[in-house]
């Protein structure tokens, strides 16, 4: 059974505009067939954790958080990892790429993929 939350202010996770339009610009390019974002943690990278973002189908469990057209999905061991996790997108000089702002984190690798808590 899924959990559906509608309102960013209590959501789980939050998306900036800037994530939310590219998202909903690789969806329309990779995302064919699938519910929504899988946003998780595995384990690995050099701070221990890693982020997992792709396009996937619900699975039983899954938090189901919606935000301006974009369902992402959670399942129920990283949702504790993830609570309160800011998901943007920025491009510039620097590269381009999804950066995660993680309450949790105690530390982050320089690359910004993997995190301590």
């Amino acid at each position: 059974m899924s959990h559906t939350e509608t309102s960013p202010t209590k959501a789980l996770i939050t998306a900036t505009p800037e994530a939310v339009a590219e998202l909903k610009r690789l969806a329309e390019t990779e995302g064919r067939g699938k519910d929504g974002v899988r946003l998780g943690v595995k384990g690995g990278g050099c701070s221990g954790f890693s982020y997992v973002l792709d396009f996937d189908a619900r699975r039983d469990g899954d938090n189901v958080v919606e935000q301006d057209g974009v369902a992402f999905l959670i399942d129920r061991k990283s949702a504790i990892y993830l609570k309160g996790i800011e998901l943007d997108f920025r491009s510039g000089l620097r590269g381009k790429g999804f950066v995660f702002q993680n309450p949790n984190a105690s530390s982050t690798c320089g690359c910004g993929e993997s995190f301590a808590v």
